[in-house]
Order: C-alpha cells, then sequence, then structure tokens
C-alpha cells in the first residue's frame, strides 16, 4: 500500500470523525492544555493525519508560522463569550479545533 493510499484512509477515517463542538464543551480540555487551534488556511483533517503520522517536520512548520498552536487566554475569551462552534477532531490526547466563522481570528 502506497503512503498516498494510507494517507487517504487515514483522512477518511478522520472525516468520519470530526464535528461541530461548542468551546463551552471544550473547556475541561483547555484547562487541560490538551486544545490545538488550526489557522483557517489549513485542512483540518491534513493537519489531523500528520499528526497522526507522528510528522514533526510539518508541524514546526505550521507552528513556526503560527497555523498551529495554543488557544491564547484572548482567543479563548472570545470563543467562550460568544460559545464558538468550532470544528474538532480529537487525535489523543489532544483535540484539534478550528474556527470557520470569523475571519478576524485565525
Amino acid at each position: 500500500m502506497s503512503s498516498s493510499q494510507n494517507n487517504d484512509e487515514i483522512k477518511t477515517k478522520l472525516n468520519l470523525e470530526t464535528s461541530r463542538i461548542r468551546w463551552h464543551e471544550l473547556q475541561t480540555y483547555y484547562a487541560r492544555g490538551q486544545v490545538v487551534r488550526v489557522g483557517k488556511n489549513l485542512d483540518l483533517l491534513e493537519v489531523a493525519s500528520e499528526l497522526t503520522a507522528d510528522n514533526r517536520v510539518r508541524f514546526e512548520q505550521w507552528l513556526g508560522a503560527d497555523d498551529v498552536g495554543d488557544v491564547s487566554p484572548d482567543l479563548a475569551r472570545a470563543w467562550y463569550d460568544r460559545n464558538a462552534e468550532l470544528w474538532a477532531v480529537v487525535i489523543a490526547p489532544w483535540v484539534l479545533v478550528q474556527d470557520r466563522s470569523d475571519p478576524s481570528v485565525h
């Protein structure tokens, strides 16, 4: 099996596990430092599949570009205030989240 086929299979599986969730429901995970912000310019499933594959080089690039990272206290507060609906996928122990509603927030 080629790595492309394997990656496609992983993405298909992750797509079935991706859902919308309100920020209030993620508070426990945020408090534990387990929530990872994924910028809008990235494909949430691509990021999740790279995390599954433990692709450190790719993650370091995204981290360096601030495309992936921690949820800042200011962003967490903004999401809390509006109880933002986010796209999320769990790659234990991490919860990857992406806000597709507000263009001013990455």
